[in-house]
C-alpha cells in the first residue's frame, strides 16, 4: 500500500513538474508563430477572386489560406495520411510515437517519424538541420505550446500555408496555382492527393521537375487513401491514371497597373480589395494582346469599363503587357493625360440644349468660319453645309461644335467639368478658348469615363473608383453630381445610339463617339450601354505622332468587340424622360429651327432689340399654386422684357409656348419640384430663371 502511494506521488509530481516546465518553456519561449504571418500580399477581385500576388521577402510565393477556401477532400486525406488523430490528441500522438519507435527497433532505420501535423508545424516553424533525437523533443515540446495557442482549425491554415511544394512555393494555394492553374478549393482526387504527398519530399517530387517521381508518390497516397476507407477503390484507380502535368502555371497577374500601384500606396497591407471583375479583366487584357499585335509595334492600349450607376471600376487594362517592359508598356496609359480629341463634343451639344439655343433637329451650317482669327477644319478637310445638330454630331463635324461652344461658352464647358471632379489640364497661362472642342486640353481616360457616365445616367455623374466603399455607403455631392438636365441627357444619348457602328461591327444598343487628337497622336472611343461605359485609348506613350491613326478606325472596332466579350446581352439605353419629345425642324419655334452665331447680330441691331429678360417668375422664386378643391396647379403667369416677338417657352427644354407675340403668358406646372423656364426671342437670343413650384 505504501509503495502504491509513493509511485502515485511520484507519478504527481512528475506531472506537475512538467505542467510547471511547460509554463515556463510557454511564458519564455513562445513558439514563434509570427514566422507565419509573413505572406504574399494579393489584390482580390470584387468576389475575392485573386487577381495578381507578390512573393514575400525572400522570393518565396506563400499565399494565405483560409481553410474553408481548400477542397475538404484534400484536408481529409491530409489528416489520414498524416496523422490519424490529429483532432483527438494535443500536438503529440503516444501511439504514433510507440509505433515509429518499434519500426526504427525491428528495421534498425526510421520507416515513419510519427510526428503530428502540429509537431511538422513546429518545423516548418524552425527548421531543424539534423533528426536526431533531441530536435524531435523540442518538437514535441513545440507542438504542445501550439495546440494551447491554437485551434486545430488554426493549426491546419498554419500548415497549410507553410508546407513546401517545391522551388519557391510553400503553402498550399500557390501549388495549388502553380501545377493546377486554379485554386484548391475543388480539386480532383489525383490533385489533392499530389498535394498530400509532395511536402514529404518537395523537391524530388516536383512535378515540373520529376513527373514520374510526383506520379509514384501520388499513388502511395492513393493506396493507402483506399485502405482507410477515405477515396473509393474506382475512384483512386481512376486517378492513377492520369498523368501528372509536367508544365508549371504562372500565377495569376491580373490588373497588373492598378495591383502594382495599390501595393506602393499601402505597403502594409497585404491584401487589397478592389472593385474589378476578374472575368471582364481577364477578357479585356486577352483582348488587348490581340489588338496589339495586329496595330503594330511601338503602340499601347489602354480600356476602362465602369459600371455606370455606381461608378465602380470593373476592369482597367493600363497597356497590353505589363510586363514586357518596352515601348512604355509599364505605363498605366488609363491615367496619362493626353489630348482627348473630339470625345468632348457631346457635352458642348448637351448644354447648347439646356441652354435652350438648340435642340437635336435646329439646323446649323459647317462651313469655313473664322472664329476671330481660329479656323477650325473638318478631319477630313471637306464641309457638309447645312445639317441638323444630331448629324453634325454624328458626323463629329468641327465647324458646329465650335459654333455651339462659342455660344454657351467655353468657362461654362470648364465648370461642367469642375462639378464632374474632374480637373482638365490647359497650357500654363493659356485661359479656356473654342480649341477645347476639339480636343485642345488635357485629359486621362478614367476621367473621360467618369465624364460619359451622365449620359447613361441622363445627366449625373459619378466619379469612378477601383477600391470598394463601405458597406451601406451612398455617394455624396462630390460623388454623384448633376451635369445636364434629364431632357438634354437623354437627347445626348439618342444621337450617340444613332451614330452609324465600325465596319463589321453591331451597333446592339451601344452608344458611342470617337475622337483623334491632332497629328495623330490619340485614338479614343468612348461607349456606353445601360449599364456600363467603356473608354478605349490608342497611341505611342511617347506622344509621338503614328500616321493614319484614328478614333473610327482603331479604337472603335476594340470597343465594339469590348461589349461583346463582357457584356452579350446587353443593358437597353434609358427610356425618354416624359418631357422630352422629338420635334422635327419644322415644328421647332422660329428662333430654334437655325443656329445663329452671335456675331451675325449687328451692333445696330442690339442696340435697338436688347436681349430678352424674364421679368416674371425671377430666377430663384417659391411659387405656391395648389387649387384648395384639385390639388393642381394652377396656371403661372410668365413675362418677358426686351427682345424681339415672336417669343418661345420652354419649361425643363420641353416647349410649352410656341411662337407667342405678346409678352406675357401662361403656363400650367405639371408638377411640384424645380423647372427651369427659358425665352427665346427672334433672334435666337435667351434667357432662363429656376423656379421651385410649392
Amino acid at each position: 500500500m505504501a509503495q502504491f502511494t509513493w509511485s502515485a506521488a511520484s507519478a504527481g509530481l512528475l506531472t506537475a513538474s512538467a505542467i510547471l516546465t511547460l509554463a515556463a518553456l510557454d511564458k519564455n519561449y513562445p513558439p514563434p508563430l509570427e514566422q507565419a504571418a509573413e505572406t504574399s500580399t494579393v489584390v482580390v477581385d470584387r468576389n475575392g477572386a485573386l487577381l495578381r500576388a507578390f512573393t514575400i521577402s525572400d522570393g518565396r510565393w506563400r499565399l494565405p489560406v483560409q481553410l474553408d477556401r481548400v477542397d475538404p477532400q484534400l484536408v481529409a486525406m491530409l489528416i489520414a495520411y498524416e496523422d490519424k488523430r490529429f483532432l483527438k490528441h494535443n500536438g503529440i500522438d503516444p501511439l504514433a510515437m510507440a509505433r515509429a519507435a518499434v519500426q526504427l527497433a525491428t528495421h534498425g532505420r526510421i520507416v515513419s517519424g510519427g510526428s503530428t501535423i502540429t509537431m511538422q508545424l513546429a518545423r516548418l516553424l524552425e527548421p531543424r538541420k539534423s533528426r536526431s533525437l533531441g530536435a524531435k523533443l523540442r518538437q514535441a515540446l513545440r507542438a504542445l505550446q501550439i495546440e494551447r495557442r491554437l485551434t486545430k482549425h488554426q493549426i491546419l491554415e498554419h500548415y497549410l500555408t507553410l508546407a513546401p511544394y517545391g522551388g519557391n512555393l510553400e503553402g498550399v494555394r500557390a501549388a495549388s496555382l502553380a501545377y493546377f492553374g486554379k485554386e484548391p478549393l475543388k480539386l480532383t482526387v489525383a490533385e489533392a492527393a499530389l498535394l498530400v504527398a509532395l511536402p514529404q519530399l518537395p523537391e524530388a517530387r516536383r512535378p515540373d521537375r520529376n513527373a514520374n517521381a510526383a506520379s509514384r508518390a501520388r499513388n502511395r497516397v492513393l493506396k493507402r487513401m483506399v485502405a482507410d476507407d477515405v477515396v473509393l477503390k474506382l475512384d483512386a484507380e481512376m486517378a492513377t491514371q492520369r498523368p501528372v502535368r509536367k508544365k508549371r502555371y504562372p500565377l495569376p497577374a491580373l490588373a497588373a497597373h492598378l495591383s502594382e500601384r495599390l501595393r506602393i500606396q499601402d505597403p502594409g497591407s497585404n491584401r487589397h480589395d478592389v472593385t474589378i471583375a476578374k472575368a471582364m479583366q481577364v477578357r479585356l487584357e486577352v483582348l488587348a494582346r490581340e489588338r496589339i499585335k495586329a496595330l503594330g509595334p511601338k503602340l499601347s492600349i489602354a480600356m476602362l469599363v465602369a459600371d455606370a450607376r455606381t461608378g465602380e471600376i470593373l476592369a482597367r487594362v493600363g497597356s497590353a503587357d505589363y510586363f514586357s517592359r518596352t515601348d512604355g508598356r509599364a505605363i498605366d496609359m488609363t491615367l496619362a493625360t493626353r489630348s482627348p480629341g473630339s470625345t468632348l463634343k457631346p457635352f458642348i451639344y448637351g448644354l447648347a440644349f439646356d441652354a435652350g439655343i438648340a435642340r437635336p433637329e435646329t439646323l446649323i451650317e459647317d462651313s469655313p468660319t473664322d472664329f476671330s482669327g481660329y479656323t477650325p477644319r473638318n478631319f477630313d478637310n471637306s464641309y457638309k453645309g447645312t445639317v441638323s445638330l444630331r448629324e453634325a454630331l454624328q458626323l463629329s463635324l468641327n465647324i458646329p461644335a465650335v459654333t455651339l461652344l462659342e455660344a454657351v461658352g467655353p468657362l461654362r464647358l470648364m465648370s461642367l467639368f469642375k462639378r464632374a471632379g474632374v480637373r482638365p489640364r490647359l497650357p500654363r497661362n493659356t485661359p479656356p478658348s473654342l480649341a477645347i472642342a476639339l480636343g485642345g486640353v488635357g485629359m486621362n481616360l478614367q476621367d473621360l469615363v467618369s465624364l460619359y457616365t451622365a449620359f447613361p445616367g441622363l445627366g449625373i455623374a459619378v466619379q469612378l473608383h477601383d477600391v470598394p466603399r463601405p458597406t451601406g455607403h451612398r455617394h455624396s455631392d462630390q460623388q454623384a453630381v448633376r451635369l445636364l438636365s434629364n431632357q438634354a441627357g437623354w437627347h445626348v444619348n439618342s444621337i450617340l445610339a444613332g451614330t452609324p457602328p465600325p465596319d463589321h461591327a453591331s451597333s446592339a444598343g451601344i452608344a458611342f463617339k470617337t475622337g483623334t487628337s491632332y497629328g495623330y497622336r490619340d485614338a479614343w472611343a468612348v461607349g456606353f450601354d445601360g449599364a456600363h461605359v467603356m473608354g478605349i485609348w490608342i497611341g505611342r506613350p511617347d506622344g509621338a505622332s503614328v500616321p493614319g491613326l484614328s478614333g473610327r478606325t482603331a479604337a472603335a472596332p476594340v470597343l465594339f468587340e469590348g461589349f461583346r466579350r463582357i457584356a452579350p446581352n446587353r443593358t437597353a439605353l434609358p427610356d425618354a424622360p416624359s418631357d422630352a419629345v422629338h420635334i422635327s425642324s419644322t415644328d421647332l419655334p422660329r428662333g430654334l429651327r437655325r443656329v445663329q452665331r452671335a456675331a451675325h447680330l449687328t451692333p445696330t441691331n442690339i442696340a435697338a432689340q436688347p436681349a430678352p429678360s424674364i421679368s416674371y417668375p425671377p430666377d430663384g422664386a417659391q411659387v405656391e399654386l395648389p387649387d384648395a378643391s384639385t390639388d393642381q396647379p394652377r396656371p403661372l403667369v410668365l413675362k418677358v422684357h426686351g427682345g424681339a416677338a415672336p417669343f418661345s417657352w420652354f419649361a425643363n427644354g420641353t416647349p410649352v409656348i410656341a411662337q407667342h407675340r405678346r409678352r406675357q403668358a401662361a403656363w400650367a406646372p405639371d408638377g411640384r419640384g424645380f423647372s427651369t423656364l427659358t425665352v427665346i426671342d427672334a433672334e435666337g437670343r435667351s434667357d432662363r430663371v429656376t423656379i421651385f413650384v410649392k
